[in-house]
Order: C-alpha cells, then sequence, then structure tokens
C-alpha cells in the first residue's frame, strides 16, 4: 500500500483519520520526549531465565539499568507478558490509571516502553481499546530507534478482546489506520454485533473465541498472523482468565508508592493465585513519586 509522508496511510476513509492519526503520534511522541526520568536501579536479580532473549541500547540500559529480558517464544502460541501498575496497597482498578502514582519513568520507560518495544502485538480489553485516540505502541524516540534495530514494524499489532462487541469501531483511533493491522479476538455476540464494520475495514481480522479458549485463539494468532510475542494490558477480568488459562509467561508488575485506586482492585482475581519468580527488582531513584518494577515470569511458562 503506498504512503504519504512520515508512513501515514494513504487510503484512509474521508473521517480525517490520516490527519488525527499523525496529530496524535506527534503528540505522544512530544510527551515521551520531553518526559524527565529518573533510572531504575537493580535491587534483586533471580535465578538464570534459560532461554530468554535480552535487548537494550545505550538509553534504555542507562535508564533500566541493564538489558531487559524477553520471554523465551512458546511452541504453538506466542509468549504473552502482562503489564499492571500498582498502588502500594495492591489496587489497580480506577478510571484513570496515571492516579495510582507509576509517573513518567513507568508510562515512558516500562508500560510505554520496554514492555512492548519488542512485542509483534499489543493485546487490549474493549474498554481500553475504545478510547478515541486509543492507540498501543512506543513513542520515546530511544524506543523507537530500539525497535527499529530489532527489525519491527513502527508499531505493533493492535489486539482487541472483546465478547460482546461493545466496541466503538467508528470511533476510536485503533480500529481506523489501515497501515497497521488489527486482530479482534471476538466472542459471538461481538462477531454479530460489529460483522459489518469489520468486513468493511480490510485490515481487520477476526479470530473466534468463546468463553475462555485462550489456548486456540493464541495459537490460531500465531499460525494465521506470524505472532510471536504479546504484551497483555487488558484489565483484571482478562489477566486473571490469561492466567487461570496457563497462557501467560511473564509479569511486569509495577508498584507506586501511592495508595488509592478503587479498593480491593488487584490484577488477579480468581480463585487459584499465581506463582511466581522473580527475574529482576528494581526501584526508581526519584526522591517523589518513588515506584519498585518486579519483573516476574510463571512457573506454567517455558523455561522453567
Amino acid at each position: 500500500m503506498p504512503n504519504v509522508g512520515k508512513g501515514f496511510p494513504y487510503d484512509m476513509n474521508d473521517k480525517g483519520w490520516r490527519d488525527r492519526f499523525a496529530a496524535a503520534s506527534e503528540r505522544k511522541m512530544r510527551e515521551a520526549d520531553a518526559a524527565e526520568l529518573s533510572p531504575l536501579e537493580t535491587a534483586q536479580t533471580g535465578a538464570e531465565w534459560t532461554g530468554a532473549t535480552e535487548i537494550g541500547n545505550t538509553w534504555s540500559q542507562r535508564f533500566y539499568d541493564g538489558a531487559f529480558a524477553l520471554p523465551p517464544v512458546p511452541t504453538g502460541r506466542p509468549s504473552v507478558s502482562l503489564v499492571f501498575v500498582q498502588s502500594r496497597d495492591g489496587n489497580t482498578g480506577g478510571p484513570d490509571p496515571s492516579k495510582l502514582g507509576g509517573g513518567d519513568i513507568d508510562k515512558h520507560l516500562i508500560y510505554e516502553g520496554l514492555s512492548r518495544v519488542g512485542a509483534d502485538a499489543v493485546m487490549s480489553g474493549a474498554t481500553s481499546a475504545s478510547g478515541k485516540d486509543a492507540f498501543f505502541s512506543v513513542w520515546r524516540q530511544e524506543l523507537v530507534d530500539l525497535r527499529a534495530s530489532l527489525g519491527l514494524p513502527r508499531h505493533p499489532t493492535q489486539i482487541v478482546v472483546s465478547q460482546t462487541g461493545r466496541l466503538d469501531v467508528e470511533g476510536s483511533l485503533l480500529f481506523n489506520v489501515p497501515d497497521v493491522p488489527v486482530i479482534v479476538l471476538a466472542g459471538v455476540g461481538c462477531r454479530e454485533q460489529c460483522a459489518e464494520q469489520f468486513a468493511s475495514r480490510r485490515w481487520i481480522s477476526v479470530v473466534p473465541i468463546d468463553g475462555d479458549q485462550w489456548s486456540a485463539a493464541l495459537a490460531r494468532v500465531r499460525q494465521d498472523h506470524r505472532i510471536s510475542r504479546i504484551s497483555a494490558i487488558g484489565g483484571r477480568q482478562t489477566a486473571t482468565s490469561l492466567i487461570d488459562a496457563a497462557v501467560i509467561d511473564d509479569i511486569c508488575l509495577t508498584t507506586t508508592g501511592a495508595t488509592g485506586g478503587e479498593p480491593d482492585t488487584p490484577f488477579y482475581t480468581g480463585l487459584k493465585p499465581p506463582t511466581m519468580e522473580l527475574i529482576v527488582r528494581k526501584q526508581s531513584r526519584a526522591e517523589t513519586n518513588p515506584i519498585l518494577f518486579e519483573h516476574l515470569r510463571l512457573p506454567t511458562g517455558p523455561g522453567v
């Protein structure tokens, strides 16, 4: 498909999507590049992670205090990494995640940075995907450069999970950028509700998922779309379902120094809390808004 300027799609529809995507991207990059970050420092390391791939460049290793580990890719499905920020009292819920206190270092180095810089796709739930300018990518220039050095496309494929089809396909940026593929893991209700909207956008692919049949759906994503690594930023319900299905390989968990968030909203809400093993624990050097970052692997993942 031909492109115009800065890699934006040529044949977007007449609703101004090209300009909207350009404006949103430039705004996100300006914000990320202007952020003043406090480096993390390593507090503790775990046992060697067999099969992991370490990535980084001079800038990322300076602020992360070393290389970042990507999980081994399992046979038959993509690796799936969960990304969460929680308050000091363990809450992850609330209308505005930034109020949990992660600050710029979590947002730009971890959440929009190292946790997705090596991912083929970012997976979100329906609520996150339906924000007006929702679009999940890497924005800090040094991390954009790192992603390019890994041979990956400028933007990850966008994966959206929806059982019911409560999606703003017409109004959300994420669904209207033809140069960036979208995969919808869709339940029966979603497939029926959004069939016409999906069919009119050739860059959107639908992978059926009924109930919690994650293994089959992810196998399709790997086989049909060549997705090897997924960064999952879905909500607690999706996270719990993924963990219970034993398809989560690692968790990027930021704990802030602030209390708050919606009470009693841990990232896992099921009956069998996962056993997690430490990869690395890091802490910020900031005097204000200190954070603790933990990279954890699950014993059900490969390389254990």
